[in-house]
């Protein structure tokens, strides 16, 4: 292990198919005015809501509801959020739903107290909130598993206007205080946003394992969970009400991304930033986003970090070598990948998701560019990953 680094994550979880028992404990060391935050409506018929409205009963909580979260929540839609929280002086928030919403629901706790434009301070600069600055406390309920945003202060949104998705990641005090993960509240889930949530959890742990080149605890416990979603996603792909493998799902997803993995080492976040930078122009699905460009991109990295990629392919993915090179090794690593891909039904392609030719240039201009990987593509080579990935 590499590098000096501190690891603490104050999220509480409740997990398994009881779970939501727990929901009134948990809300009991708040404030009474909860700001209930929800999507479209699916947890109304689900029976989730009814659960969630049961334990806010039993505490006694005064409830506003916002809902209407969509999948890529907007800037106009953070400032509708802002509003409702202050007028009614909301003391905690109560995120149902997915990522997106957990993400929408840190982004009001943030900026709702904060007198300028939260866009453009949180999101734009990237600034975090001053010491003492008023943060409302946020508590999930999990009905999406993918992001890993109920056990991290990451928050992504989108501005349509300018074509631009970005995510923070805040710190400590804006992640959820508790959580509660019953794989059961998934089940209702259309097979798309299954898929792409799977694949959003696979990008995520592959973006902290393709970099770096010490021997590094981190990447060990990212290769388990790597074959742990593969398995799983099998099962759930065939039996979707499969509870073993569902949670098996949840719990990695939530594993894949509260910053255990990434710790002592450099990370490659270059396909979730031209992934956002696609579904800012197309409103697409984002696991979907991520998994119509990994094969491509993973192509052009291949040959600047070899190695890991021969590891990834003998160890996740249980090709032998056979003596084979470590060039050949790395190209089936990421065919199995792309076979993958397929074969779980997620996009393989930006096509499908929208995008044509004469607007690779605009994705890659909307495409923030960061360093961590084992090399840092400039415009061009965007360019040409998004144009391979057609």
């Amino acid at each position: 292990m590499l590098g000096n680094f501190v690891y603490a994550n104050p999220t509480k979880l409740y997990f398994g198919d009881e779970a939501q028992k727990n929901l009134a404990e948990a809300l009991m060391p708040f404030g009474r005015k909860v700001l209930l935050i929800y999507g479209g409506g699916s947890i109304r018929r689900n029976g989730v809501y009814d659960d969630v409205m049961a334990a806010l009963r039993a505490t006694d909580k005064e409830v506003v509801e916002l809902s209407g979260v969509m999948p890529n929540p907007t800037v106009e839609k953070l400032e509708e959020g802002i509003k409702v929280a202050r007028d009614n002086d909301a003391d905690f928030i109560l995120a149902v739903g997915g990522g997106s919403t957990i993400d929408y629901a840190k982004a009001v706790a943030v900026s709702a107290w904060y007198e300028g434009n939260a866009w453009e301070r949180f999101w734009i600069r990237q600034e975090d909130p001053a010491p003492g600055e008023r943060i409302i406390p946020v508590g999930a309920v999990l009905t999406m598993a993918g992001t890993g945003s109920e056990m991290n202060g990451g928050s992504v949104i989108t501005n349509p206007d300018t074509k631009m998705k970005i995510g923070k990641v805040f710190g400590e005090e804006v992640m959820p205080r508790f959580a509660v993960l019953n794989p059961r509240y998934t089940f209702s889930l259309p097979r798309r946003q299954m898929v792409a949530g799977i694949f959003d959890c696979m990008s995520h742990i592959m973006e902290q394992y393709f970099s770096g080149d010490d021997d590094c605890t981190s990447d060990y416990l990212a290769e388990g969970l790597m074959r742990s979603v593969i398995a799983s996603s099998r099962v759930a792909v065939k039996d979707p009400e499969n509870y073993e493998a569902r949670s098996n799902l949840m719990w990695s997803s939530t594993w894949a991304l509260n910053t255990l993995i990434g710790k002592g080492k450099p990370q490659d976040w270059m396909v979730h930033m031209i992934g956002q930078a696609i579904g800012a122009h197309t409103d697409a699905t984002h696991g979907m986003t991520l998994s119509g460009i990994s094969v491509a991109y993973y192509r052009h990295m291949m040959k600047y970090g070899v190695k890991r990629f021969a590891r990834f392919a003998k160890i996740v993915w249980g090709i032998p070598a056979n003596g084979k090179s470590d060039e050949q090794m790395a190209s089936e690593g990421i065919d199995a990948l792309g076979a993958w891909i397929r074969e779980i039904g997620a996009d393989s392609d930006i096509s499908s998701l929208g995008v044509t030719p004469d607007m690779l240039d605009a994705i890659a201009d909307s495409t923030i560019v960061l360093t961590g990987g084992y090399k840092t593509p400039d415009h061009a080579e965007i360019v040409e990953i998004l144009r391979e990935s057609l």
